[in-house]
């Protein structure tokens, strides 16, 4: 992958104007997240959000109960980037492997519209699946969050919040190769500047966009690695990758995690970089992690 991106001398994202950035982002994960597969159906909704409308993309497999199980999909792409599009290849795999009602939200993307903006529109999105689940065909007692990368990061800012707000019950998180320090100063960030992948410079470039004022970064929503403590947090699954700036830090959130008492299983694939998740049709490794998603899915939803 490496190889191919300096043979067509694609440029650091971070170099981009945005709208460059987000046309360049999608393209290259439709490239190579394969070709999707045929669900059951997909529908567009609208629903209120606490900006104005917020879209959902629903998703169905093509058998199924009448009380599905429901996963929230929340798409990676530093809070910049992104749309329902670019997670769909994943909310498509994953809805056919898990057998479930796959909801993903077009959350509100920074600079335009910076922290807490996203945080605000997933937990209206989690509040809304809740009450409504039974009209689509889910059930509301089988909920579960998911994300790669600043997604990763929003699932986990999720369930900070609906365990103070008391709700919605969240009976799984996945999180992977999660943002949740905007402040980390590991030996992943540190080692991985090559231009050709995501490496640190990428991660301040989001981290400056999403973040009005960097002490917004304190709090646990922006970073939830700095939650005074994730007891009472649903169990988790973490994946992370070995080439990546975020990898430690991913890992110290399921370490921390862990401490409090929340069950956890952590995977880190090695060899890979960050976004390989997203990768499965270029990657073994990718569609191995997606396989593995579903099957932790698939048992805490069961």
């Amino acid at each position: 992958m490496r190889a191919q991106r300096a043979v067509a001398g694609v440029p650091p994202l971070y170099t981009l104007t945005l709208a460059e950035a987000r046309a360049a982002d999608l393209a290259d994960i439709r490239a190579a997240a394969g070709n999707p597969e045929p669900v059951g159906s997909v529908e567009e909704l609208t629903v209120d959000g606490p900006g104005g409308p917020l879209p959902l993309r629903v998703y169905r497999p093509e058998t199924g109960g009448a009380r599905l199980p429901v996963l929230l999909y929340l798409f990676g792409g530093g809070w910049t980037l992104g749309s329902p599009d670019t997670g769909d290849a994943i909310c498509r795999r994953l809805t056919n492997a898990v057998g479930c009602l796959t909801v993903s939200v077009g959350y509100r993307l920074a600079p335009e519209h910076p922290f807490p903006a996203a945080v605000h529109d997933v937990i209206a999105a989690a509040e809304w699946i809740a009450a409504h689940a039974a009209e689509l065909g889910g059930d509301a007692a089988r909920l579960a969050v998911a994300g790669d990368s600043a997604g990763g990061n929003l699932a986990a800012a999720l369930t900070l919040a609906a365990r103070e707000r008391g709700g919605p019950a969240i009976r799984h998180q996945l999180l992977v190769y999660p943002n949740t320090d905007h402040a980390a100063d590991t030996p992943s960030v540190r080692e991985h500047d090559d231009p050709l992948l995501f490496n640190r410079r990428s991660v301040a470039w989001y981290w400056g966009h999403y973040l009005a004022d960097p002490a917004d970064g304190a709090n646990p929503l922006a970073s939830p690695l700095r939650a005074p403590s994730p007891a009472g947090l649903p169990p988790a699954t973490v994946i992370t990758a070995e080439y990546d700036p975020l990898r430690d830090e991913g890992e110290a959130y399921a370490q921390a995690l862990r401490a409090a008492g929340v069950p956890v299983e952590l995977r880190r694939y090695d060899g890979m970089p960050h976004g390989f998740f997203a990768m499965a049709g270029v990657l073994d490794d990718g569609r191995d992690a997606q396989h593995y998603a579903a099957d932790r899915l698939r048992e805490a939803l069961r």
